[in-house]
């Protein structure tokens, strides 16, 4: 969903390219492709290296007007791929990078990445007798991204299709590295039943577990404030990989949602003078 909405809103002038991920086993051995526009396979950790060398070859040829595209998933981007995603956007080529964001390595056996949330199952955080769910927070890669100072970054959902392209559509006229993370559920990683995929993915949102923002030059904007918020309980409950949690813990993940919550409406209303 992630890739169609992406390819909807940028049309046939985009040139992907994918490193090892879900996305690199889906359109089968070379050449086949389910895809309609030219597609990169490169290396799992040279996502932005590889979208740094199409952008100055097609620029070379007079080709400006063609999208790049780095597509690749959490792990690799915020583990495996994070430092050459740093470097690229140092250099600013006018590329987008989209980290499609199922919250694990789902494509070789539900590994832990750093992106897996806290109190998470996973196959390398197997719980047991032990109870060795995720440990360590859920790495913010907005934030980094917006450390370095480039000029668009954004966060979108597979539940709001029209908010993902319409800011797609919009960093396409801003000159530079444009960031996208994009929320992407797994039903198979995340025990969770596919035809509720959309569904939890409003419930994110909806529970502030993944809020819906943008930050153009430094200025924060938040594309949905829920009405009426939901709990990380009512979130969790749809998903396996949470039910081995006892109460104590999942009020403390629901503390630490509200205050990253608290903290991003800080930033909008500072970033706009409010």
């Amino acid at each position: 969903m992630v890739m169609r909405y992406m390819l909807k809103a940028l049309g046939p002038k985009t040139t992907v390219s994918v490193p090892a991920c879900c996305w690199a086993v889906m359109p089968g051995v070379f050449p086949l492709k389910c895809l309609d526009v030219p597609m990169l396979y490169t290396a799992f950790e040279v996502t932005g290296a590889s979208i740094s060398g199409l952008r100055a070859a097609y620029d070379k040829q007079g080709k400006e007007d063609i999208n790049v595209v780095g597509f690749a998933g959490d792990g690799g981007t915020a583990d495996i791929g994070i430092q050459a995603l740093s470097g690229m956007v140092e250099r600013g080529p006018n590329v987008f990078y989209i980290m499609y964001d199922n919250e694990a390595y789902m494509n070789t056996g539900i590994q832990r990445s750093s992106a897996t949330p806290v109190g998470a199952w996973t196959t390398t955080t197997p719980v047991g007798s032990r109870l060795d769910w995720k440990r360590r927070p859920k790495k913010n890669m907005m934030d980094i991204m917006v450390a370095h100072k480039i000029p668009y970054a954004a966060t979108a959902s597979i539940a709001y299709p029209e908010d993902f392209i319409k800011k797609l559509k919009k960093a396409q006229a801003i000159k530079g590295p444009k960031f996208f993370h994009v929320y992407a559920p797994c039903p198979t990683g995340w025990r969770l039943a596919p035809d509720k995929t959309v569904e939890i993915s409003r419930m994110a949102t909806d529970a502030c577990v993944f809020p819906l923002y943008e930050v153009e030059n430094g200025v924060y904007k938040i594309n949905r404030k829920p009405a009426k918020k939901i709990s990380f309980m009512d979130y969790m409950a749809m998903q396996g990989r949470f039910r081995h949690l006892p109460a104590s813990v999942v009020e403390e993940i629901q503390k630490g949602i509200d205050r990253e919550w608290e903290i991003l409406l800080k930033r909008e209303a500072f970033t706009q003078g409010l």
